[in-house]
Order: C-alpha cells, then structure tokens, then sequence
C-alpha cells in the first residue's frame, strides 16, 4: 500500500464514525440496505425458534355459499 491509501484502510472504524456524521444519509442507507440479505438469512430460524408454524394458504376465489341464492329485492333492476 501506497502512503496516500485511502483512511478507510487505516482506520475503518473512524472512517465509518466519520461518515455517519458527516455524510449521514449515504451511511445510513448502506446499512439499512446490507441489513436485507442478513435479514432473509438470520429471521426464518428465529420465527421457527419461536414457535411461528406454517401458514393458511391464501385463497385464490372467493368461497361460494352453501345453499339458495337470494335475490335482490327493491332495487328497480328487472
């Protein structure tokens, strides 16, 4: 490495201490943006840890009633 490396190679964690101040949002929605991946990664096991089962599978039709359909009275659509 050269003398004139960037400061993030010297010292990260005064690098990262200074960006977080100075240049906040490009700081902050790298860390949210890296949180994602470990995310999908470390949130399934926990929810199985905790008891969370399989889910209901979502209906793909509405459910039609059992029994004689009634109709529509008063409304003047004959």
């Amino acid at each position: 490495m050269s003398a004139t490396s960037p400061a993030f190679y010297k010292t990260p964690i005064r690098y990262l201490r200074w960006a977080s101040v100075n240049k906040p949002a490009y700081f902050y929605s790298i860390v949210v943006g890296l949180t994602g991946p470990v995310m999908m990664v470390a949130v399934p096991p926990v929810r199985r840890y905790f008891g969370d089962g399989p889910r209901p599978k979502v209906p793909m039709t509405y459910p039609i009633p059992k029994g004689p359909r009634p109709r529509p009275e008063g409304f003047d659509d004959e």
